[in-house]
């Protein structure tokens, strides 16, 4: 069953005309109804505020990293384990071909259903998942594979265990590490990117975000119930913080905005990861015609160059 965001009441009411209208084999109205549904979609999407964006990165429905992997990748194989501690479920790592490519994807996997969120931890990894990440990633380098990372966490898990664990060490060495890995990467924001979080695999030689994603240091209620004491106001916060993929784009933290379908990737799966899958060979194919060097050496210097100070 749909899930409708309380600005989607307008197209919720089309959508269930419309299955009425199938119900009674009353294709005229199917039709009538189909192009006022196109018109509705056109009108309440290309006004979204932020809020609605951030409602959008969060829905139940969004593909999570484990989707896309399902979708693009052909003969895939998970890795498993840091091989110093645990099995990190809220980070999956799989090889397999894309493109007849040979590559391999790092996501951050948050569950559907209360069984599959407790598995995976909400999609918050500890510091066990970030050095499964690293250690793939280590792998990918070390045979020349490719990498796509998919970014999509509230942020790194606060828990005692995490922390006694080193989580802070773990997220600085990926930080410190993937700056300086010698293979191509790709790290694509394909909902939520929380803080440290997502930064622990999100450096890259391209770093990009879905229409309809978000990436910040802080959640909106988080900075609101910080600011104001008040967490009601996170819709004021999250207009003030920039967060969305365009405020990213026009401030050049990032370097690409994935156009997924205009209703979300949660309306049209397919039509998202084939969006994501090419954008990732595209870069490939640019990032190809670079030397190891030239390669680094632009990573390095898009690193360096986010962020203003003044002396």
């Amino acid at each position: 069953m749909a899930i409708y965001l309380d600005f989607e009441n307008s197209i919720k009411q089309i959508d269930e005309d419309i299955a009425s209208a199938r119900i009674k084999a009353d294709t005229h109205a199917v039709e009538i109804l189909e192009k006022e549904l196109e018109k509705e979609v056109q009108k309440t999407y290309k006004n979204l505020t932020d809020y609605q964006k951030l409602q959008l990165a969060r829905h139940p429905d969004r593909p999570y990293a484990i989707d896309y992997i399902r979708l693009l990748l052909k003969d895939s194989y998970e890795i498993h384990g840091d091989r110093a501690f645990a099995d990190d479920k809220a980070i999956i790592c799989y090889i397999g071909y894309l493109n007849e490519r040979k590559v391999v994807v790092i996501g951050e996997q948050k569950g559907r259903g209360t069984k599959n969120k407790l598995k995976r931890n909400f999609g918050m990894p500890h510091p066990e998942g970030y050095r499964k990440a690293l250690r793939v990633a280590k792998l990918a380098e070390k045979f020349d594979l490719p990498i796509l990372f998919l970014v999509d966490t509230p942020g790194a898990y606060p828990g005692l265990g995490a922390e006694e664990r080193g989580q802070s060490e773990a997220i600085a060495r990926n930080l410190y590490e993937l700056s300086k890995l010698n293979t191509k990467s790709v790290s694509v924001v394909i909902g939520e990117g929380g803080s440290g979080g997502a930064l622990a695999i999100g450096v890259a030689d391209r770093v990009a975000m879905m229409r309809y994603s978000v990436f910040s240091v802080i959640s909106p209620e988080g900075c609101a119930a910080i600011l104001w004491n008040d967490p009601s106001k996170q819709e004021n916060a999250t207009k003030a913080m920039k967060i969305t993929a365009e405020d990213l784009k026009e401030l050049n933290l990032i370097d690409d905005v994935i156009e997924e379908p205009i209703v979300g990737a949660h309306r049209d799966k397919l039509a998202a990861a084939t969006a994501l899958g090419e954008y990732f060979i595209k870069s490939l194919e640019e990032l190809d015609k670079l030397s190891d060097k030239e390669r680094l050496d632009k990573r390095y210097q898009r690193i360096c160059s986010m962020g203003a100070y003044s002396e």
